[in-house]
């Protein structure tokens, strides 16, 4: 077992932990939480002997092989599948020494090593190589090429592939699911399931924690706490024992009051002197509980679009690929104000491909008739070659007041490393008060020193962080988001749902982070065969649907949805028919509810007014611009709410009409 006995540590003089005392068993899965900066990496550093304690004992048995994903990997010659099973120390010392006993026809030895191979699965290495890369998102044609093909974001998968053959007795994953899609990271958390050995996970993906992990080990004021469950069972725990904390305190402090007063009054009369004394003792004596302490650092909403289209965007027969070759075809789009769509798909079937085709990313692109409008695309594909140009075909219709957030992994690297956060904020708005703009920054976590610090020293979480700010700073009317949670820790993520189950503002959405998608998506798309349509169930059909693929071995359902439809008694197109139904209905519902708001503000405002020009001492003070002002406004409430509750009504209708529909 792991075993902390008093531990204390602390990096570049700054104290982390102190006096941490608990065991870790083996075969345990945990999941390592805590706020920025607490320690976390720190931990690993200690767990992998890179880092030393300052007080205390960290015990790991020695014969134990430890696994981790490392940070860098340099442009190698080295073929995929070999880079990969060099992770596995042990198989390739045991093929060298093989490799010499062969040379000096040594064989015994050279039984010894077929012996030893034989017990640690040598034979079988290979074929459980290509199945990690596979279900990394690789291709078999993948394997045979070398390192310094891949671009940054597949040779981290490569690292993560490498640790994962390790064979490690204890293994430790640094946010594994930053840089894979929903597939991978399905695949993952089945892998890590079924891993034997134990495992400590750094991670911001709260469904990936809940469903691997059994413990929470937990940094937090300098101590570490070990919870038992998953991520959401430490959530409900941990919030129950700091409601607790804070009662004892408000408890604890009405007693110390108490105490004061009562010392203050008697300590200078002799008849209660010994009294006042014994009360200082026992106030001395006590141990004084801190008060609990859950706020998060971030607080922010989208602000309300200044102008609305229905539709907002529409794709009409619409083909997009590179170069000569279509990647998605014949792709029929609209969406309207309260669209809310998640994009689900293997890697690499289109759906980053679809949000640049919807973000209009040149001028030709932006025009209603795309002739043949090219649009150079981002890196971070598998190759680190250029790639062609995104050529788009069809119709893209944008509406009048469309204005779009778009937000990539490249948005990021667009960063003026020289500025700082607040820079960034002046020059996209230079007519804005400076003390708005910081206030701003501020819900994001950029304050004090780190408003006007230059963002080249930034971690990926704070450009991350930077970059939605000035996105979401822009009132856009239709959010398009690709991957908008890497980087961002746990925090962050809940308060980017918050704010995205709350706007105005329509949405597409590719994640492979399974709370956003759920919290925040009301409808699925599958990107899949060449084609981009609504998905007939929800994330957990999804799963079972790849789990399928897997099984039969092939990258995509061969099954048409057309022909699923017809197997479920539904004719072809039903679905795109009740998805259509569903987004003309979503606005409709969303003016209801802004309706319903504003009736309940005008009727309040219009009693309150009737209720004072009915009063006899109004008309006694003979202030006739007053009963003016108030009569004028009185009947323009009156106008106001008799016109809302004619639309109310008519919307209504409508409802009933598009209900009666979808039930056919």
């Amino acid at each position: 077992m792991i075993l902390l006995r008093k531990l204390t540590f602390a990096r570049g003089g700054r104290p982390l932990v102190s006096d941490a005392s608990l065991q870790l068993h083996p075969g345990w899965k945990i999941g390592l939480t805590g706020a920025n900066g607490c320690g976390k990496s720190s931990f690993f550093s200690l767990l992998r002997n890179e880092l030393h304690a300052e007080a205390g004992d960290l015990e790991i048995p020695t014969a134990w092989r430890v696994g981790h994903v490392a940070q860098d990997t340099p442009a190698l010659p080295q073929l995929a599948l070999e880079f990969v099973l060099d992770g596995d120390t042990e198989l390739r010392a045991i093929e060298n020494e093989l490799e010499r006993a062969e040379t000096a026809h040594d064989g015994h030895r050279i039984g010894e090593l077929h012996m030893r191979l034989q017990d640690i699965g040598g034979y079988a290495a290979k074929a459980r190589a290509a199945e990690v890369l596979a279900g990394l998102g690789f291709a078999e044609t993948d394997h045979g090429r070398a390192v310094a093909e891949f671009s940054g974001g597949w040779r981290v998968r490569l690292n993560l592939a490498r640790a994962l053959v390790a064979r490690a007795d204890l293994l430790l994953l640094d946010e594994p699911t930053n840089h894979l899609d929903l597939d991978a990271v399905l695949w993952l958390e089945g892998w890590l399931k079924s891993f034997p050995g134990t495992l400590v996970m750094i991670s911001h993906d709260r469904d990936f924690l809940d469903a691997v992990v059994g413990q929470i080990l937990h940094i937090e004021n300098g101590g570490m706490k070990l919870y038992t469950g998953n991520y959401s069972t430490f959530e409900r725990t941990r919030a129950e024992r700091l409601a607790l904390q804070q009662a004892l305190y408000v408890k604890q402090q009405r007693e110390v009051a108490h105490l004061h007063t009562y010392i203050e009054r008697f300590r200078a009369k002799a008849t209660k002197a010994r009294q006042a004394q014994s009360r200082l003792k026992a106030l001395a004596r006590m141990e004084l509980i801190s008060a609990a302490h859950v706020d998060t650092p971030f607080d922010f909403r989208f602000r309300e679009p200044e102008g609305v289209s229905d539709p907002l965007l529409t794709l009409e027969d619409a083909s997009v690929g590179y170069g000569d070759t279509a990647l998605l075809e014949q792709i029929r789009l609209t969406l309207r104000p309260g669209s809310r769509i998640g994009l689900l798909g293997r890697n690499g079937a289109g759906k980053s491909t679809l949000v640049k085709l919807l973000a209009g990313q040149s001028a030709a692109s932006a025009q209603a008739n795309l002739g043949a409008a090219e649009v150079k695309p981002q890196s971070g594909g598998r190759s680190q070659k250029s790639a062609p140009h995104l050529c788009i075909r069809g119709r893209r219709l944008e509406g009048r007041h469309l204005k779009i957030g778009y937000f990539a992994q490249h948005q990021m690297e667009l960063l003026r490393p020289d500025e700082s956060p607040l820079q960034h904020l002046v020059r996209q708005e230079p007519l804005t008060r400076e003390q708005e703009l910081r206030d701003y920054l501020g819900g994001f976590d950029f304050r004090g020193k780190m408003t006007d610090a230059a963002c080249r020293n930034f971690s990926g979480g704070e450009k991350a962080r930077l970059a939605l700010a000035l996105m979401i700073r822009t009132r856009p009317n239709l959010l398009l988001l690709d991957e908008p949670t890497n980087h961002l820790d746990l925090e962050m993520r809940e308060a980017l749902t918050l704010a995205l189950q709350e706007t105005e503002a329509a949405m597409v959405l590719v994640s492979h982070d399974r709370h956003l998608l759920r919290t925040t998506a009301d409808e699925l798309w599958l990107v899949a065969d060449g084609r981009a349509q609504p998905f007939d169930g929800d994330l957990d059909d999804y799963a079972a649907w790849l789990a399928t693929q897997r099984q039969r071995g092939r990258a995509v359902d061969p099954d048409k949805p057309e022909r699923q439809e017809a197997r479920a008694g539904n004719p072809p197109g039903k679905k795109a028919a009740q998805a259509e139904l569903r987004n003309q209905r979503r606005p409709l519902v969303k003016e209801i509810e802004k309706l319903d708001k504003q009736l309940a503000g005008w009727q309040d405002e219009k009693a309150q007014l009737d209720s004072r020009l009915a009063a006899p001492e109004l008309y006694a003070a003979n202030d006739r611009p007053l009963i003016e002002s108030l009569s004028q406004r009185q009947a323009e409430l009156a106008a106001a709410i008799e016109t809302a509750e004619a639309r109310w009504l008519e919307i209504h209708e409508k409802l009933d009409e598009f209900d009666a529909l979808a039930s056919e």
